[in-house]
């Protein structure tokens, strides 16, 4: 391992090993570290949606996570007297049509083991003391739990340190939003009486919501409302006698919680930074950006803004693409950010209101909307992040272009081939524009001559997935300028 990286990576939980990974994956030169002793045992972040799913499967290693986790296929939302809804996730348009309910202490086990298999290892009980950027390179200081130092130089830093993030912190970041001012409580545990057993179970009780996420086997994670907080109060951790209590008061009958792994009490914060970038210092995940759990949205998004920073990180540092290409990481996964938090409060908002008038408006709207399909599939979509998009991303082409398909900025529906994922643009059309694409610009393209109506048109995909570049057949002139403005010298 380098002693001075081209990418040193603060925090080692999911966001931080997932960009470890995909560099390294890469052959570019890491460091991951990490002040805590070991990874989290605890449940945490519950579950993998499809497209963080769809973009581990074009990096090669989805299949690692599929055994250790398991899947749901919907959500039944009931009073405990009659269900409101019943949201099935059958209709997600990805490959990856459930929601992989997997405890993030596996999530980080799977990552991990899959590093030290490339030959990384997360260095642990180290911390990042300080960091000065050089304007050539990021000069860190990091210090051993036995008090000794080390200086490391590296081409770039990534804070993905979490919520309390020391980078952060280092380029006097403001954490600007707000403490919910709820008390909420967490139990994980053995749970009997819940059927069926691959749906998420959620109670709008009067009282406040209850809810169930299947984690495996009988193990489920319970979430509560506790009611209002004021100011920093804080509330005592759960015992299990609460817990069940209030399971009978707000579940169905027969509902029982036994051998709690995990309980305690908590409050949300919603809180984002303005920019996640300065300089050569990046951030990523919970050290940009938190928000309510409702919707499972927060690990997920912070792997996707992993995804996304490597693939520019690695066409730069490779020598392919210019430095400017970086200046797109923030703006883009700024933009999912806030709406990301916008959705998981206005989710945390429906389900937390107290007028029994509100309540009652709010079950009959859901249970009306429930009975369109075509609802179900926004609903699905929108919580499996299938409908995340960068229409207005400085690397999306504008133009007037007439294409069946994906415009330019959506998602590409298909998995991308395997020497392109995740590493270069795969260029889709034509055999002969596709080749020539791919010849003036080897180190950025891949081709993937395309046959029926794919044929019919011009596309650059984005290593991430995404269209970056849609035009006629006939249009491999602008598709050219589209890459000159990317490539390096």
């Amino acid at each position: 391992m380098a002693s001075n990286p081209k990418v040193l990576i603060v925090g080692a939980g999911p966001v931080g090993l997932t960009l470890a990974n995909e560099l390294t994956r890469r052959g570019i030169s890491v460091r991951i570290v990490d002040k805590n002793a070991e990874r989290t045992d605890k449940s945490k972040a519950l579950v993998i949606w499809s497209r963080t799913l769809e973009l581990f499967d074009d990096a090669g290693y989805a299949k690692e996570f599929i055994p250790a986790g398991f899947a749901a296929h919907g959500a039944q939302i009931s009073t405990g007297k009659e269900i409101v809804a019943n949201v099935t996730l059958d209709s997600i348009d990805s490959r990856f049509n459930y929601a992989l309910m997997i405890p993030q202490s596996e999530s980080e086990r799977v990552l991990e083991e899959h590093l030290a298999a490339a030959g990384v290892k997360a260095e642990r009980r180290t911390e990042l003391a300080g960091f000065t950027d050089k304007g050539t390179a990021v000069e860190a200081t990091l210090r051993k739990e036995d008090g000794s130092s080390e200086t490391v130089g590296a081409d770039w830093l990534v804070g993905c340190d979490g919520a309390h993030s020391a980078v952060r912190h280092g380029l006097g970041f403001t954490f600007e939003g707000s403490t919910l001012e709820s008390h909420w409580a967490l139990a994980d545990g053995r749970v009997s009486g819940l059927e069926p057993k691959d749906r998420l179970h959620i109670f709008w009780h009067r009282d406040g919501i209850l809810a169930f996420f299947p984690i495996v086997g009988d193990r489920w994670r319970v979430i509560a409302d506790l009611g209002p907080a004021a100011g920093d109060e804080k509330h005592p951790d759960p015992t299990l006698e609460e817990i069940n209590a209030l399971m009978a008061l707000r579940g169905s009958p027969g509902i029982v919680m036994k051998d709690p792994f995990w309980l305690a009490a908590f409050r949300i914060n919603e809180r984002k930074v303005k920019d996640y970038r300065k300089g050569r210092v990046f951030l990523a995940g919970d050290a940009a950006h938190i928000h309510s759990p409702a919707g499972g949205q927060g690990m997920n998004t912070g792997m996707q803004d992993a995804f996304n920073l490597a693939w520019k990180l690695g066409l730069v540092i490779e020598g392919a693409a210019k430095p400017a290409l970086l200046d797109s990481y923030s703006p883009e996964r700024s933009t999912v950010g806030e709406m990301v938090l916008r959705n998981a409060g206005r989710l945390t908002e429906a389900a937390t209101l107290r007028n029994p008038i509100a309540q009652g408006l709010r079950n009959t709207i859901v249970k009306f909307a429930a009975g369109f399909p075509v609802l179900q599939h926004m609903i699905a979509n929108q919580l499996s992040e299938m409908d995340i998009a960068y229409p207005d991303s400085p690397l999306t082409a504008s133009g007037a272009y007439s294409v069946s398909g994906p415009a330019a900025g959506a998602r590409w529906p298909d998995r991308l081939p395997p020497d392109a994922g995740g590493t270069k643009f795969t260029a889709i059309g034509p055999a002969d524009a596709v080749a020539a694409l791919a010849t003036k610009y080897p180190r950025l393209v891949v081709a993937a001559p395309a046959v029926g109506e794919h044929a019919k048109a011009l596309r650059l995909i984005r290593p991430d997935g995404y269209v970056g570049f849609a035009g006629a057949a006939s249009d491999g002139v602008d598709a050219e300028a589209y890459l000159a403005v990317l490539a390096a010298g």
